[in-house]
């Protein structure tokens, strides 16, 4: 298997939302976007499936070690001799690689976050420098469109910690900010248990109101002349906001079950997307 098999198959078999957005892309933007989104795949495999934080860490050690290998021009895993040939071409540098392995340590350093502005930091480096990276490879004219990129980013990662509630919580994780429970009168052990109440849905409501304002800033700092370029970021922020809403919905029901949209409609949502370029 080549390299660029090894990350198409990753890629397709993670059935991402961020799979059918690649599906519009010419080959090269493609390929790059592929590679890159097998890596985030890579690291974050690491720590949602190694149960032993020990060896999680070890693992994503050796990850930082392949990523300075592969930027010294010595790649050994089939992610990496996929993508660094073509990361220069689209502005992939090392340390953005590292911010993502970065981030997924921070999941095994830490299961909570007093308030938001700690939050926000972990979603920097788990979801904002991933919008920074897609948002190079989709191509841009503006430096204004990595400030969309991030605010982007920042949305769909807190529709994920939305969506993700019950899962993390069974991994004994819990992103929701301890001073947002406390303001909603929320106790992690409800979460843990997972009992629902109206004020776990009045808090939820509050994370869901939070995640649609960073949609529509994320939409309003997108410079025109670089929004035909990145329309497969809007493909997924459409994707996301649709689970979004049909979370919201079904009145936030995330503590037993982890909704999600089937293939074909995630594929009609990017067709329709292409077609209306927003």
């Amino acid at each position: 298997m080549t390299p660029q098999e090894y990350v198409q198959q990753k890629a397709a078999r993670s059935g991402s939302s961020f799979y059918y957005a690649f599906l519009f892309l010419p080959p090269p933007r493609r390929a790059a976007i592929t590679a890159f989104y097998a890596f985030c795949r890579e690291v974050d495999d690491v720590v949602d499936e190694v149960s032993d934080p020990g060896v999680a860490s070890t693992k994503l050690a050796r990850w930082r070690r392949e990523v300075q290998s592969a930027f010294a021009g010595q790649p050994s895993h089939p992610v990496m001799q996929a993508l660094q040939p073509i990361a220069a071409d689209f502005g992939i540098r090392a340390d953005h690689l590292l911010a993502v392995i970065e981030g997924c340590q921070m999941d095994l350093d830490q299961s909570r976050y007093l308030d938001f502005p700690g939050l926000a930091r972990y979603c920097h480096r788990v979801a904002g420098i991933v919008g920074e990276v897609a948002a190079n490879i989709f191509g841009r004219s503006s430096d204004a469109t990595i400030a969309y990129a991030h605010k982007l980013g920042l949305a769909m990662q807190l529709t994920n910690i939305i969506r993700d509630v019950g899962d993390d919580a069974r991994r004994g994780r819990i992103y929701l900010p301890v001073s947002e429970l406390q303001q909603f009168e929320v106790k992690a052990q409800e979460i843990l248990s997972r009992s629902y109440s109206e004020r776990f849905t009045a808090l939820m409501r509050f994370q869901a109101e939070r995640a649609h304002r960073c949609y529509d800033e994320a939409m309003a700092l997108l410079p025109e002349q670089d929004r035909q370029a990145q329309k497969p970021g809007l493909m997924m922020a459409n994707i996301y906001r649709t689970l979004l809403r049909e979370i919201e919905a079904d009145d936030f029901q995330v503590l037993h079950q982890r909704t999600s949209l089937t293939p074909i409609r995630k594929l009609w949502i990017a067709v329709q997307t292409h077609w209306r370029g927003r």
